[in-house]
This record gives structure tokens, sequence and C-alpha cells, in this order.
């Protein structure tokens, strides 16, 4: 799901992170240490008892469907689209909150939230690229959250990880749920594939008309006998 791909930039605490350059100039992430990160993350999630504690946020709109499916999957608390300003500070709001414990999809577009986190002494996961700022980041995710498989991917690891150490899920069972029902679907995208399916259900049931045989006599005469006659006219 190209998970492992970075940028062409580097933030320098993400060097750790980086295994090696292309030639292209785009950095390769160690996904061995991501999946050391995704492993401490998923105990963080564990340790908190009541899931409504933790705070899923995504303001990048491929990790909105990713950050329902997770909550739904671990009973975490999902702000998928625009973060309202004042959620974790301004106590005068209405939706207001007081989690222990905040993920993030992308540490530059989910900035606000990552502020008002530390504002709050809130530990904050981030999914984190190689040109990620690190600020207010406890646990940094190193993956590629750019591309919709790869956060996808990433929210399902996470879940079903968290499913296997609170013991709802055996480790020797395999987890029934594709990741495929993580991914970001483009509404446009789904509208066409609706069209494409009807269009194909109404040339299905549509009743086909009967070929007509070529090996019958449509002239209904032979030749030499039409021959024949007009001879015999002459």
């Amino acid at each position: 799901c190209k998970t492992h791909l970075g940028t062409r930039n580097v933030d320098y605490r993400m060097k750790r992170y980086v295994f090696r350059r292309t030639v292209d100039g785009i950095h390769i992430i160690h996904l061995g240490k991501t999946w050391e990160k995704l492993m401490v993350a998923a105990r963080m999630i564990v340790a908190i008892e009541n899931p409504t504690d933790i705070i899923v946020a995504s303001q990048r709109p491929y990790g909105s469907r990713a950050v329902l499916k997770f909550s739904q999957y671990t009973g975490a608390n999902p702000l998928a689209g625009r973060w309202t300003p004042g959620t974790l500070t301004n106590q005068i709001t209405q939706k207001y909150l007081e989690p222990r414990l905040l993920i993030v999809t992308d540490p530059r577009t989910d900035n606000q939230a990552l502020k008002e986190a530390s504002y709050a002494s809130i530990p904050v996961i981030a999914l984190c690229d190689t040109d990620s700022p690190l600020e207010n980041v406890d646990v940094a995710i190193p993956a590629n959250n750019k591309g919709k498989e790869s956060i996808a991917l990433l929210y399902w690891l996470l879940a079903r990880e968290v499913q296997y150490l609170r013991g709802t899920l055996p480790r020797s069972q395999a987890w029934d749920v594709m990741v495929d029902s993580f991914f970001w679907r483009d509404p446009e995208e789904l509208m066409a594939q609706e069209e494409m399916d009807q269009g194909y259900g109404d040339n299905w049931g549509a009743q086909q008309q009967p070929q007509q045989s070529w090996e019958g006599g449509a002239g209904g005469d032979n030749w030499a006998d039409t021959t024949a006659a007009a001879g015999a006219g002459d």
C-alpha cells in the first residue's frame, strides 16, 4: 500500500526512521520501526480503561473513513473532518471534551488539535511522514500519511492489534474484517460504480433477440430452376 514511501524532504527528527533514499530522491521509511511504533501505540490505547476517552482525529479527507472504522472496532471517539477550535480548551462550548489520548492522522493538517492537546497535557499518537513536524507528538508512527491505502492499512493494523491485546480476538484467529473497508471512497467514483452496476443489470435483464438461422433458404427458390424457367420462356 506504499506505506514505506516518504517524501523528498525529511525533517531532522524523522531521520532516524529513514531507511535509505532512492535515485529519485524519495526517502524510504524503515517498516520495522513502523511496526514497533504501531505496537507501542496499541499498548497505549489498551492501557486506557474507557475507550471513549480516546479521540481519533483526521482533517485529511483520505483518513476520515479509516478513522470512523477504527472507532467502530475499538470504541474510540472519532472526529473526522474539520476540527472545531477550542474542543480541548474552551470549556464553555457544548463540544468540549477531556480525552486521555489523542490520535491524529497528520501532524501538519491536524496542527490545531496538537496545539490544544499540548495546552491540556494530553498524550498524542501521530502518523508521521518524513517531512512531518514532531512538535507536541509523543509517539510518532513513521509511515506514508498521504495515500488513502497507506492510512487505511495503518488504522486497520492498529485496530487489529488493539483487539488482540484486549482479548476480544484470539491471536490464533485471523481478523475477518478486510482492509478494503477502511479505504476512503470518492463519492463520484461510488456514483459511477452504481451507474455501471445498474447499466449491467438492465442489459442482463433485457430479453435477447432470437438470432436468425443462415442455414434456412431465405430466397426459397433454387438457382438452377430459375435459369431453366427463363430459358423455356425465351
